[in-house]
């Protein structure tokens, strides 16, 4: 264990204080026993994974902050239900996703390219052009924190929604082990379901296409929009999509012109991106050390020496000028450690 780490050095913003105390985890039963240890003792715990979803304040945090490193793959896989992929906690993403193109494992493909750790995106119930891992997920394997056990959860009681589920709404409660996919096997991919997906790979929504073209045509698009980690690239240091895309009770509500998806419910979706630059926030736009993205108005940006009070300070200008613009409050997506917007 260390004490006064540097939190800044482990999220893709490269913005954060010092931890109080920093232990990094390669077993699960490292992890369980270092949150079980400072609970034990009554400390606050931050459970640290790849870092790409976070903002966490100047002042750092005042516990034991663990970083997720486990790692391993097991797969059992047969045509009939395809392959169970369990995949532990600290896998990097982007390698589970390259390893399922290559052992023709389909699903996941569309989610090329996003940074983090396996085990955040059941958390997040991370997702990306037209696709997110609910539809893949067979169960989560988490530490519950409150009955102090090792507990599988399945697919139907994880609570997945738009960017949600139980985790991010009880996040005091589980640590996320091992996540469970089950994905059909074969060369081609999920349904094409994104219009700009679709019109890159040149085929017609709702069809297949060979999953190592998806790869590479989401990959391309998402780095036209500064969205694949590059030190070099400060418009790529960030936390993703900084809102999530607002959902509206009524399409009556869409703004005229706005993008809109309806959804199962009978609510619709729309753009946050549409709005934000409709509210009259350009691409670029900076206050102090912090930007937006010169690539993307999602995405707000470290463009060398931000503080998170930079940071969030953009986040309130660019929520409140599409509040006052359209009257919707826009979500943060990243996780707020130690800080507020």
């Amino acid at each position: 264990m260390s004490t006064h780490v540097s939190l800044a050095d482990y999220t893709t913003l490269r913005i954060g204080g010092l931890a109080d105390k920093f232990v990094e985890v390669s077993t699960e039963d490292d992890l369980i026993t270092a949150v079980r240890d400072a609970d034990a003792a009554g400390e606050p715990v931050l459970l640290l994974s790849g870092g790409s979803n976070v903002v966490i304040g100047d002042d750092g945090f005042r516990g034991t902050v663990v970083k997720i490193a486990t790692s391993g793959i097991r797969v059992d896989a047969d045509m009939c239900s395809g392959a169970m992929v369990h995949i532990a906690a600290g896998e990097d993403w982007d390698d589970v996703v390259q390893r399922a193109i290559a052992e023709e494992w389909s699903g996941l493909e569309s989610m090329s390219g996003i940074p983090g750790l396996a085990g955040s995106t059941p958390v997040q119930n991370v997702g990306a052009y037209g696709h997110e891992v609910a539809e893949t997920v067979a169960s989560v394997r988490v530490w519950d924190r409150v009955v102090g056990k090792v507990e599988t959860i399945f697919a139907g009681d994880c609570g997945f929604s738009y960017r949600n589920s139980r985790f991010k709404a009880d996040p005091s409660r589980y640590v996320v082990l091992e996540v469970t996919f089950q994905l059909p096997l074969g060369d081609l991919s999920a349904p094409v379901g994104y219009a700009e997906l679709a019109r890159v790979l040149d085929v017609e929504p709702g069809s297949r296409a060979p999953m190592t073209e998806v790869r590479d045509a989401v990959l391309g698009l998402r780095r036209s929009k500064g969205m694949v980690l590059d030190p070099a690239d400060h418009d790529t240091w960030s936390a993703g999509s900084f809102f999530t895309n607002p959902i509206l009770d009524t399409p009556a509500e869409v703004p005229a012109g706005a993008p809109q998806w309806p959804q199962p419910d009978g609510r619709v979706k729309t753009s946050a991106a549409w709005l934000i630059e409709q509210a009259g926030v350009s691409k670029g736009f900076t206050i102090g050390n912090a930007a937006v993205s010169t690539k993307h108005t999602l995405a707000l940006t470290n463009r060398g020496q931000a503080t998170a009070k930079e940071l969030l300070t953009l986040a309130s200008h660019v929520r409140t000028q599409v509040q006052q613009s359209f009257n919707i409050t826009l979500v943060n997506e990243p996780v707020l450690v130690n800080c507020t917007l």
